[in-house]
This record gives C-alpha cells, structure tokens and sequence, in this order.
C-alpha cells in the first residue's frame, strides 16, 4: 500500500508542480539561453534505487565538465564554476525543477535520499549503499532538509573535504532513519518541512518534529 501511496502522490505532485510552474520554465529558459555557456538542461549520471544508474535532469547553473574542474563533486559558496545566472538558480531551488521530470518518469521520487554521483556513493559502505538505496532517490528528503546550509558550511571549512565527507557520514544516519519509519505520513510531513525551511532556513523544526534524529552534533 505505501509503494502505491508514494507512486500515486509522486505522479499527482509533479505533475500539478510542472503545470503550475510552467510559466516559470520560460524565463528560465531564455535567462540561461542569454547568458553563461546557453545551455539550458545539464544531465549527469547519478545512482538510483537499488545502485542502478540513471541521468538526472537539471538546469544548467556551472560551467561545462565543472564536475572535472576545481572541488570536484563539491560545490562551494562563490564557486567560480558557477554560472551568474546560476548562482540565482541555484540559492533559490530553481535549478532542480527538472527533476520532476524524473519523477515523472519514475527514476526518482518526491521524498528520499538524494541521487549521488558514483564517487560519493561509494563513500558509504555496502550496507549503508543497500538500506539507503532501498527507495528511490528524491528531490527532498530528510537528509536535504537537516543539511539546507551543508553548501555553506563546507564553505566555511579549512579543509572543505573532511568536512563534506563529515556531514556525509551523518546524512547516512538520517537517510538509515527514514528508511527504518518510512510511511506516506512521514513523507508529507517531509514535504511540507522541505516548503517551511524554504521560508525559514535556519530552521530547527525538523529535531524539534523528530525528537528521535540522530543528534546533529559537530557543526
């Protein structure tokens, strides 16, 4: 029943999303057509449910082969990789609109761990790889919600790294919590959280909701 629940919800969401937003699609569209590098989408292969791979679909905030260049895999705050254009697409959430298209299609979900590139994958162990990945990747998740500011905090760090593979560590916790009480309950819940901390960044609502998360200790 929940496979069904979470299956009918992803498709009525994101598809209502893509229509109400599709006016947003445009200017987007002509924005990055105008400026950076004028490509508008950027695939990159990520690793979904079950470590099968799949290509994620967002629009284009970095430079070409960004993932070659610089920090890697590792984003930071005024990276130069970073587009203008992108730097607004990015702080605003804009840029992983798209994604719903993979919902649609059903290589991810509204609600579940982010989909990774195959290095950060395999910083987890199998067993992490196996439980976490159990479910489809999503565009939100509790992970996604705890850490809103991991962009700024790796930033911040003097090996940015150490502390990217630190707060990497964690998020296996947090992403292990949702898979041992997922429910069609706990993912709305989710998704409303994911709305709030949009308004509310520093936002503690998730620990004071959960009182039972893995303490979000040493940052």
């Amino acid at each position: 029943m929940y496979t069904f629940l979470k299956r009918t919800t992803d498709l009525l969401l994101s598809l209502t999303a893509i229509i109400i937003l599709l006016p947003l699609f445009i200017p987007i569209v002509l924005l990055l057509l105008c400026t950076g590098e004028r490509e508008v989408f950027y695939r990159q292969r990520r690793i979904g449910q079950n470590g099968k791979p799949f290509w994620i679909l967002k629009f284009a905030t970095m430079l070409r082969n960004s993932a070659e260049m610089g920090t890697k895999e590792i984003t930071l705050r005024n990276d130069p990789r970073v587009t203008p254009a992108g730097r607004f697409l990015r702080k605003t959430k804009l840029n992983e609109l798209p994604q719903l298209l993979n919902v649609v299609c059903g290589e991810m979900s509204m609600v579940g761990p982010r989909p990774l590139m195959e290095v950060s994958y395999n910083l987890y162990t199998p067993e992490q790889q196996r439980r976490i990945y159990e479910s489809k990747p999503g565009i939100t998740g509790i992970g996604s919600i705890v850490f809103r500011d991991e962009e700024k905090l790796v930033s911040a760090s003097a090996d940015p790294r150490a502390t990217y593979e630190h707060i990497f560590s964690y998020k296996a916790k947090l992403e292990i919590w949702y898979r041992s009480r997922a429910s069609w309950g706990l993912d709305c819940l989710i998704i409303l959280v994911t709305a709030w901390s949009v308004l509310a960044p520093n936002t503690q609502l998730p620990h004071r909701l959960w009182r039972d998360l893995p303490p979000k200790s040493g940052f």
